[in-house]
């Protein structure tokens, strides 16, 4: 008899709108920069985002099967150069406010800025999601100010750094402990444990088989007993298993987004959205055939 893990559902309060997550939900990339490393510049040129692009492209995302619209302005791939607070603002704002008005959707914004918290969270922003971990200087203070739901994300090290030298003991165990410690932190500062999501950090300072290990132990992460967000899409461990380029990674994104949502996860951040929608309505189909017999 094959045993599944069981998704625990949760609830989240996104400003104006509920995101229920009782299944696992797809969350849409938008990266208004010039250097992410998948699609850095399709969104933004040196004269701002290309607004008529962006909401054309999370129109399509949403038709697609997307339910949150992840909005970034700062890339954190590999040696990334370091924006400014007031670059970040100009590129994320005015993106993020006309989401919100001409689409209605929960949008997300990707950032570890205080400032960008605040600003985006009084123009509708529905969802904070740091891949820092609230740890820069008053980023847990403006979070917990928003009122809107936080997912703390594992980096070892910075972006410039994070992946020279990748070492754990036990990278499973070292990452629960971690957020473990981030989401006690929110709590002492009076963030309701409600309103947290937690990410293992894919690519963020480990190695594939670090990666990998973190896949295959995902159901651990139910011990923190929080929805779970995870983000492997067109990541460069794609590269070491297939030899296949950032263009050419569709296929092993997809496979990596079903299995996922195979192990618990609750978000599934993906740049190609038909097709990981498409992934985690076989595996939904899957699991609703498979735990009704156990």
């Amino acid at each position: 008899m094959m045993t599944l893990p069981t998704l625990q559902p949760f609830t989240l309060q996104c400003g104006a709108r509920s995101l229920v997550l009782d299944k696992p939900v797809i969350m849409g990339v938008l990266n208004i920069t010039p250097d992410s490393f998948s699609d850095g510049g399709k969104l933004f040129d040196a004269r701002g985002a290309k607004m008529d692009v962006v909401l054309r492209t999370a129109e399509n995302m949403l038709r697609d099967g997307a339910t949150i619209l992840d909005v970034g302005g700062e890339s954190t791939r590999p040696g990334a150069a370091v924006v400014t607070e007031q670059e970040e603002l100009d590129r994320v704002v005015p993106v993020v406010e006309a989401l919100e008005k001409r689409l209605g959707a929960i949008v997300s914004v990707d950032t570890s800025t205080p400032s960008v918290m605040r600003e985006t969270a009084a123009v509708g922003a529905g969802l904070i999601n740091d891949v820092r971990g609230l740890e820069r200087e008053g980023a847990l203070q403006a979070a917990a100010d928003t009122g809107l739901p936080i997912c703390l994300m594992h980096m070892q090290g910075t972006p410039q750094t994070m992946q020279a030298n990748p070492d754990y003991s036990d990278v499973v165990d070292e990452v629960i402990e971690y957020l473990a410690d981030r989401v006690a932190a929110c709590e002492a500062l009076g963030i309701a444990r409600e309103r947290l999501i937690v990410d293992p950090g894919f690519g963020f300072g480990k190695t594939v088989e670090h990666n990998l290990r973190l896949l295959a132990d995902l159901p651990l992460f139910t011990k923190l007993s929080l929805p779970v967000l995870v983000g492997m899409s067109r990541k460069s461990m794609l590269d070491k298993i297939t030899g296949r380029g950032v263009d050419e990674r569709l296929a092993g994104s997809v496979t990596l987004a079903a299995l996922a949502a195979e192990r618990g996860a609750h978000i599934i951040r993906v740049h190609d959205v038909r097709e990981s929608s498409d992934a985690l309505a076989v595996v939904n189909a899957f699991k609703k055939v498979a735990t009704a017999k156990e």
